[in-house]
């Protein structure tokens, strides 16, 4: 096994890509100084994944990065791969040859890999392990180490002794070993903790896991008892909703007859209100006769009332005779009051006369009132009459009319009517109409 290429690019000094190649014998690099040949030794110890800043002689990580010049920029990143020669199969790989390369950007992200393929410090270093190399062994001297090796003490040299005849890798697995078992009895004293911890848990959840399957079993009873009266509810409910439906349809008939009825009743309010209208005149007019016949017959009972106080005092037996008055005054007194009797007497057969006219025009407009606020009715039912006897309402009969009897039972002329439209009224067929509170004589 050797080395058969380094290449550098970015790497402190190597700016631009630069390319080693090894034959098999020695290699040597000659250079003043300056020119960057310790730089290469650097690079080899880098890529074998070296991690000491002072070993690669800076203070920090990045400085391996190429910085810049008064004549080219600083670089991003530094990249070492190194090229081995692996056909005698001293490394643990099937390939004849094994590329190893480190990867450092400016930022400290750093990256590893093998052929290519990217991998961690650790996969590196167990691949050089077994070949003799390392970051740890003492393949790679530089300035100053020499000296270091003649001088070093017992301890030093037994340490480069054992790094010689291989046993440092073997001492390392073994301290990678007894960690490994040191974490093992670690985890095993934590494992004999949490088991006796589970012991001590195991009467309570081995009680409490007979109470969950009690509560389990309790729980599937309760659900099965609610599924059995849910089901119970929804037959309850499903015949109730039937019925309802039923209820629903004959209400929605019984609604629909009303609605028929209703309309019925409508248009006969029409009909009664279209009625009512036509005779609204007719009505006012009669029921102004009727008060100012009653404001007539209030006056002519005042004058009857007056008329009749007279005629009592009138019919009074006369005051005895008053001794010393002269005979003839008396006898011209008694003649002027016996005119006044006369007089009295007629203006009370008159007022009766107007009463009893009045009375009767009274009763003809109270009859005549009546029969106006009964009219609407009596319309519906000659109307309903006349459906059934196939007529119009309204149509009067042959040779028809008013009956006579009304007019002739107020007094008046049959066919006509009086002012205000009330039979009987008029003065053309009853009796005189007078002006309210005008008689025959003085009052």
């Amino acid at each position: 096994m050797y080395l058969k290429t380094l290449t550098l690019r970015g790497f402190k000094s190597f700016a631009s890509a630069t390319t080693l190649r090894f034959e098999p014998g020695i290699t040597c690099v000659v250079g003043p100084n300056g020119s960057g040949k310790s730089n290469i030794v650097d690079a080899f110890s880098w890529v074998m994944g070296e991690q000491g800043v002072k070993s690669l002689r800076g203070g920090r990580m990045d400085d391996v990065v190429f910085a810049g010049t008064s004549f080219r920029p600083p670089l991003g990143r530094a990249e070492v791969t190194l090229t081995i020669d692996n056909s005698d199969g001293a490394l643990p790989i099937d390939y004849t040859e094994v590329t190893i390369s480190r990867l450092l950007f400016r930022s400290g992200q750093s990256e590893y890999a093998i052929n290519g393929n990217h991998c961690r410090l650790l996969d590196v270093t167990e691949l050089l392990s077994d070949s003799g190399l390392g970051r740890e062994m003492h393949v790679v001297v530089g300035q100053g180490q020499l000296d270091e090796v003649l001088h070093a003490g017992p301890e030093a040299r037994r340490a480069l002794i054992e790094e010689a005849a291989g046993v440092l890798k073997h001492r390392r697995r073994k301290e990678k070993a007894l960690r490994k078992l040191e974490a093992m009895q670690v985890n095993l004293t934590r494992l004999v903790d949490l088991t006796g911890e589970l012991r001590r848990r195991l009467g309570p959840l081995g009680r409490q896991a007979a109470l969950a399957r009690r509560a389990a079993v309790i729980q599937a009873d309760l659900r099965d008892a609610r599924l059995r009266l849910l089901a119970d509810d929804y037959v309850v409910a499903v015949a109730e909703l039937a019925r309802g439906e039923t209820d629903e349809v004959a209400a929605q008939a019984r609604r629909r007859e009303l609605e028929q009825a209703l309309h019925q009743a409508q248009r006969e309010e029409s009909a009664l209100d279209a009625a009512e209208s036509e005779h609204a005149p007719r009505l006012a007019q009669a029921q102004q006769a009727w008060f100012e016949l009653s404001a007539l017959g209030e006056r002519l009972r005042g004058v009857a009332s007056v008329a009749q106080e007279r005629h009592s005092h009138l019919v009074a037996e006369p005051e005895p005779a008053r001794p010393g008055r002269d005979p003839e005054a008396l006898d011209s007194e008694a003649a002027g009051l016996r005119e006044q009797e006369a007089v009295l007497a007629q203006r009370l057969e008159a007022a009766r006369a107007q009463l009893t006219a009045a009375i009767a025009g009274r009763e003809a407009a109270e009859g005549d009132l009546a029969r106006a606020a009964s009219w609407p009715r009596r319309a519906a039912g000659q109307a309903a009459w006349a459906g059934r006897r196939g007529q119009e309402p309204g149509v009067r009969r042959p040779g028809g009319g008013r009956p006579a009897g009304r007019c002739a039972r107020a007094g008046g002329v049959p066919g006509r009517a009086g002012p205000a439209g009330i039979p009987g009224v008029s003065g053309r067929g009853g009796e005189p109409r007078r002006r309210p509170g005008r008689t025959g004589g003085r009052e």
